[in-house]
């Protein structure tokens, strides 16, 4: 019993490993009634960056963060310049050992606010 209990971890370990999509999706909302700029998304560990140049009142851009390089345990880090040009900071959620727990993060930038929501955990990363 105990050979196939860990024949089983070892069968699930290696199917993660086959998944070539480690990373994240992000989508930045811009919900403001103001254009942002110099828009960067990136983990703690500042190994791969998505940079958008700027997204307009009311529309939304979604692109994949790659972890691939990725080892250590972090947080997501969004940084973007309002219409103020005050450069905002936005750190949230969390991923272990260089893997994501979630599938997706979204950013709602609001007038004021930030909001950030998160799909549901996977169950293997």
């Amino acid at each position: 019993m105990k050979k196939l209990f860990i024949l089983f971890i070892l069968v699930i370990q290696s199917c993660s490993l086959l998944q070539d999509n480690n990373g994240i999706e992000v989508t930045i909302k811009n919900n403001s009634k103001h254009p942002i700029t110099d828009i960067q998304c990136y983990t703690s560990e500042k190994l791969e960056t998505l940079q958008i140049p700027n997204i307009e009142a009311n529309k939304t851009v979604s692109k994949f963060l790659s972890m691939k390089k990725n080892k250590q345990d972090g947080n997501y880090i969004l940084e973007y310049v309002d219409a103020n040009k005050k450069k905002r900071i936005k750190k949230e959620g969390y991923y272990t050992n260089g893997s994501s727990l979630n599938k997706w993060i979204t950013f709602s930038i609001e007038k004021d606010t930030i909001l950030v929501t998160y799909s549901k955990p996977s169950l293997i990363y």
